[in-house]
């Protein structure tokens, strides 16, 4: 694919993918290609040639229709990246995507939070739930709530232990797929699973807790030193109280032990419907003393036809995407004429 030269002071241009440790893990090139057909990163270069941010993306191919799909958000190369840089910049990646003959980018995984979104998109506010890991574990362990820290308890009184263990993936996506059928969605076969854990490698984490020798609970984590990601989980009927509460405290010691720097617990909605499983959820993760961050999906029309096939297609077997279930909480702030649109964090309720 050829680089995209453009107005607004933003070039975008194929990079060669230059991974390391101190990145997000889903930049790593073995995770993008188990992930996709196509992937590579793009890099955004300003009129003096200096790179200002750069994203990793993949693309699949299906039913021959070609979807985009980013696996985590723009990455700034400078501490200064503006709103408007980065939005001038996707719209760029829009336009190179749109060039190499895309046909439509779909709702990035939901670790993937973006600041901004390019005019043209179909964008909804969501976000994200993060411990920051740098700090004794004795504060860590005071802002966890007093009932998280009783289940804790209470799980390991019971004799629940937590261990990694790669060779029980099988029996992890057994119950992975059955939690979230309890929510009437559909999980990736085992063969994906395999395919996306053995692209991360050394930098996964497939963790039990057990009680008896029986599973209770288990997760799948992906890591590098930027941060941990809480990617799947799940629980058996009737799991031993506080089963997944420790597994998540272990996990948390563990890679502060290691020096990654935060763990993400992988999406949240904005403003769920009170007494609702994704209320339930956002208490869960908020209760381990995270801090919610909070930004956007996006979705965006490459060729309409082709398009529209997709919107179809996900609307017929799952009702939409997360696009579609959560841009009516969407709020644009408008600036005064010429000035151009500004992205809002500030949701309905006025909270930011």
């Amino acid at each position: 694919m050829a680089s995209i030269s453009c107005v607004g002071n933003m070039a975008v241009v194929p990079l060669a993918i230059d991974w390391n440790p101190g990145m997000t893990v889903f930049a790593k090139p073995e995770f993008l290609r188990s992930v996709g057909d196509e992937y590579g990163w793009l890099g955004g270069f300003d009129g003096s040639g200096v790179q200002r941010c750069f994203l990793p993306y993949t693309i699949v191919r299906k039913a021959g229709v070609r979807l985009v799909r980013f696996r985590v958000e723009t990455i700034p190369c400078v501490e200064n990246l503006s709103l408007e840089e980065e939005r001038t910049f996707l719209e760029r990646v829009v336009q190179y995507f749109r060039v190499a003959g895309a046909d439509v980018i779909i709702p990035a995984s939901t670790n993937t939070i973006f600041r901004t979104y390019p005019d043209g998109a179909l964008a909804a506010p969501y976000g994200t739930h993060v411990v920051e890991l740098d700090r004794p574990e004795a504060v860590l362990w005071s802002a966890v709530s007093a009932n998280h820290r009783r289940q804790v308890r209470a799980a390991e009184k019971a004799g629940v232990q937590v261990r990694t263990a790669d060779d029980a993936l099988p029996a992890v996506h057994g119950i992975i797929r059955d939690t979230f059928r309890k929510s009437s969605m559909p999980f990736m076969p085992l063969e994906g699973l395999q395919r996306m854990v053995g692209g991360l490698g050394s930098h996964a984490h497939v963790f039990v807790a057990e009680l008896s020798g029986q599973v209770q609970a288990c997760a799948v984590m992906a890591f590098s030193r930027y941060s941990a990601y809480y990617m799947y989980g799940g629980s058996v009927a009737s799991a031993a109280p506080g089963a997944m509460h420790l597994l998540h405290w272990h996990a948390m010691r563990l890679y502060r032990e290691v020096g990654v720097q935060r763990y993400d617990f992988c999406g949240a909605r904005v403003d769920p419907v009170p007494g609702s499983k994704a209320e339930g959820l956002a208490t869960f993760k908020q209760r381990f003393g995270s801090e919610f961050r909070q930004g956007f999906m996006w979705k965006c029309s490459l060729r309409p036809l082709r398009s529209a096939l997709y919107s179809v297609a996900v609307r017929v077997l799952r009702g939409g995407d997360i696009v579609d279930a959560e841009r009516h909480k969407l709020v644009v702030r408008l600036q005064p004429v010429g000035a151009g649109p500004l992205r809002d964090l500030r949701m309905k309720d006025g909270s930011s």
